[in-house]
């Protein structure tokens, strides 16, 4: 069996497996988030936060605690990395330093999950797992809360309420996520991924000198860095590291686990909304422009010229030889369409057009299917903009599931749209133009811009996967990529959430002979078309300096 039928097989048996998962689990999340019962342990939650569940919140109230329950985390993890010199069970580590104990409780608070330190070499068994581990939880929990938020904006009328944040909160880590992550860890657990709470040890002679590894709790923190697109590996070689994705069934099941809630949320709005078809719509945008990327990806990959590359079966730089070119291509992809920053591949290596796809697929706000909640909110907020732009186009009101969108509706998605390429764009530029900043490049030219690009389009996404090669532990990336993290993750649902409350206040109002038919293909396409025109007048110059200057060379 050739590579390029290898890669689309498991592309098929992917596909298939999200299939059968969809429904089911869409229906059971609706569920979660419907019901009016409390578990037992999530009344002792409760009790010990000092929340009452039953209480509704209007969008503010719901955004304090979004706010403030993130906030807290920041400076638990913060102080955890701070005080890990003194810490039990810390490998005999120090403390990490301000700027990168900053960056770091960020990036796992705002489940964008980059790493500008080497995991095994910095962090202990302390912080790994009652700091980082548990904002995987907490962190993806949040991104469905706020997205459930917006759903209930759409399904309610004449009431500013969104639901309890801590409600959401609590049955979104303990219903959805934990029993999805330890089955998970079990089954990496099976194939050959290490749980163990092991010290430093030796392994052998490696070129002259001893090489060391530590053990840890690796497979159910890797459950949960997938099931909730967080991405930040025990190790810093990722899920490309034999003792986190030991076989290609196990890189396999990795993109299933990051890309089943995502597609599955869809179905979860078809319910809470009450018509399942359009969750079918959202999902149909949502696997078209998936796939399309995967395709491209593929050909860029099986397709580059050269002898070396023609007889290896592809461009294998940079790919793990137990993966492939295929499976390396569809984790790139599905690593970055979501918010996820695992990686089994070295995604500078790509080629040039290679790259390019990856930096897009996060530029276009990883809606496809995006994050953990992040990526069904995101792909509303552009439904939103399409039948605007539809409304125009025929010169009559827009409207969305029978709520107009009026002159405050837009004003919200057109915000939320803008913030986050004016942060990469922004950042990207200050640190091309100041002296210091491009030292931290490997390369120069076209494939060096790229890697700046990558940072900040990976940490403004909240996705967390790096290009590499670029040196990213120091004070101004730091500092700089922990801001676009924070103000990427938390600004967007500030819109989100005031867009959720305005739907929520109006009236229903009846379709008529001239309502657009928003789960009709017809709609699907003009959702589809809107994504890429946005994203490509936004984003072309930069790519065009970057990987398109790249490919066209090489």
């Amino acid at each position: 069996m050739g590579p390029v039928l290898a890669g689309f097989l498991q592309l098929l048996a992917l596909i298939g497996a999200l299939a059968l998962a969809y429904i089911p689990l869409g229906n059971y999340m609706g569920r979660v988030y419907s019901s009016d019962k409390h578990w037992r342990v999530e009344k002792w939650i409760y009790k010990g936060i000092g929340a009452n569940p039953d209480t509704e919140m209007r969008w503010p109230a719901y955004l304090r605690g979004v706010l403030a329950f993130s906030a807290v985390s920041v400076l638990f993890l913060y102080l955890l990395q701070r005080l890990q010199g003194v810490l039990p069970g810390s490998l005999n580590f120090s403390s990490v330093n301000p700027a990168q104990s900053f960056n770091t409780a960020v990036s796992f608070v705002t489940n964008t999950n980059w790493q500008s330190y080497y995991g095994e070499q910095t962090m202990g068994h302390v912080v790994q797992t009652a700091g980082l581990a548990v904002q995987n939880f907490v962190s993806a929990a949040v991104g469905i809360a706020v997205a459930v938020a917006l759903v209930r904006g759409f399904a309610r009328s004449r009431t500013g309420e969104l639901g309890n944040f801590w409600t959401d909160l609590v049955r979104g880590t303990i219903r959805i996520l934990v029993p999805g992550a330890a089955i998970a860890a079990i089954v990496l657990v099976a194939c050959g991924a290490i749980q163990n709470f092991s010290g430093i040890h030796e392994v052998g002679q490696f070129m002259g000198g001893s090489q060391q590894w530590n053990g840890g709790a690796v497979a159910s923190q890797e459950a949960i860095k997938e099931l909730g697109t967080n991405g930040g590996g025990y190790f810093n070689a990722n899920s490309a590291h034999p003792f986190e994705n030991p076989t290609p069934f196990t890189n396999l099941l990795e993109i299933f686990l990051l890309l089943v809630i995502p597609f599955s949320l869809t179905r979860t709005f078809g319910v809470m909304v009450g018509s399942v078809k359009q969750g079918y719509a959202i999902l149909a945008t949502m696997a078209t422009i998936w796939i399309g990327f995967v395709v491209l990806m593929m050909w860029t990959e099986f397709a580059h010229h050269g002898p070396a590359l023609q007889l290896a079966g592809g461009a294998m730089e940079g790919k793990e030889v137990r993966f492939g070119v295929g499976p390396s291509s569809i984790f790139a992809v599905s690593t970055t369409l979501t918010s996820t920053g695992a990686v089994d591949s070295f995604h500078s290596s790509f080629t040039g057009f290679g790259g390019g796809i990856t930096i897009l697929g996060m530029q276009l706000g990883e809606i496809a299917p995006g994050g953990t909640g992040s990526g069904l909110y995101g792909m509303l907020i552009m439904a939103v903009i399409a039948v605007f732009i539809a409304g125009l186009m025929v010169g009559r009101t827009p409207e969305y599931l029978g709520k107009k969108i009026g002159t405050r509706e837009i004003k919200l998605a057109a915000c939320y749209i803008l913030i986050t390429p004016a942060l990469v764009l922004v950042f990207t530029a200050a640190s091309m133009a100041l002296p210091t900043p491009p030292n931290s490049m490997l390369n120069s030219g076209a494939h060096g811009f790229s890697e700046v690009l990558y940072a900040f389009s990976s940490a403004a996404n909240n996705n967390g996967s790096a290009f590499a090669g670029l040196n990213a532990n120091t004070d101004w990336f730091n500092t700089m990529t922990g801001l676009a993290m924070l103000l990427g993750r938390f600004l967007p649902m500030v819109f989100v959430l005031a867009l959720a409350g305005s739907l929520a206040e109006q009236k229903p109002v009846p379709a008529t002979a001239g309502t657009l038919r928003t789960e009709k293909p017809l709609f699907t396409g003009l959702l589809v078309g809107a994504i890429l025109i946005i994203t490509g007048l936004t984003y072309f110059p930069a790519l065009a300096l970057g990987p398109l200057a790249e490919g066209l060379t090489s």
